[in-house]
C-alpha cells in the first residue's frame, strides 16, 4: 500500500511539474480600425431651432455626440411639428448610431424612432454639408422615403432640410429648420464670475 501511495505521489508530482512548465497562453482579439469622424467635429453638440417657411412653426432639437471612445457618433432628435392644412401634426423622437461601413467606403446611420421604425442611411460628408440618403433598414416606413441634408451656415448655425417621397412619387421638401448651437450646460452649483 505504501508503494502504491509513493507511485501515485510521484506521478502526481510529475504531472504538477509538467503543468507548471507549460507556457501561459494569452489570447488577444484584434480590434477593428478606429473610424475617422474628424469631418463631423463641427456638428458635435446641442442644437435647437424652428422650422422656416412653415406656419405655424415647428421646433427641432438635435444632439450629436461621440460615444464608446469615439468609435461611434450618437444622434438624438426631437421633432414637434404642429398640424397644417395639408399635413397632420408630428411629435417624434429618434436616435441614430453612426458608424463606419465595413462593407464599402463611407459611413452608415442606423436610426430608431419613437414610432417604431428602424431605418438605415448612407452618409456622405462634403466639407460643410452632410447628406443622409435612405438605404432601407429593418423596418422603414412602408413605401415612404426620407432623406435629409445638414448644411453648416456659420460657426454656431446650421440648416436642416428633410425631404419626403410618398409611394411612387418624387421627393418634396417636408420641412427646413434653422438651428443654433446651444451653449454647454453649466455644472450644478457653478457660478459665473464677471470679467473685467
Amino acid at each position: 500500500m505504501r508503494l502504491l501511495f509513493l507511485v501515485l505521489f510521484s506521478v502526481g508530482s510529475a504531472a504538477g511539474l509538467g503543468a507548471k512548465e507549460k507556457p501561459q497562453v494569452t489570447y488577444t482579439i484584434p480590434l477593428p480600425p478606429r473610424p475617422d469622424f474628424s469631418s463631423l467635429d463641427w456638428l458635435i453638440g446641442e442644437w435647437s431651432g424652428k422650422t422656416a417657411g412653415r406656419e405655424p412653426q415647428g421646433e427641432i432639437h438635435l444632439s450629436v455626440a461621440y460615444d464608446l471612445e469615439k468609435r461611434f457618433v450618437i444622434f438624438r432628435q426631437q421633432v414637434s411639428l404642429p398640424p397644417t392644412k395639408s399635413s397632420p401634426g408630428v411629435e417624434e423622437s429618434w436616435m441614430g448610431v453612426l458608424s463606419d461601413d465595413r462593407v464599402r467606403p463611407g459611413m452608415v446611420l442606423r436610426t430608431f424612432s419613437s414610432t417604431g421604425f428602424m431605418a438605415r442611411y448612407r452618409v456622405m460628408v462634403d466639407k460643410a454639408e452632410i447628406r443622409f440618403n435612405p438605404e432601407g433598414g429593418e423596418e422603414p416606413p412602408p413605401g415612404w422615403l426620407f432623406r435629409s441634408v445638414i448644411a453648416r451656415t456659420g460657426v454656431a448655425h446650421l440648416t436642416l432640410t428633410v425631404q419626403a417621397a410618398p409611394p411612387d412619387k418624387p421627393f418634396f421638401d417636408y420641412y427646413t429648420a434653422e438651428l443654433t448651437r446651444q451653449p454647454p450646460e453649466k455644472p450644478a452649483g457653478s457660478v459665473s464670475l464677471p470679467t473685467n
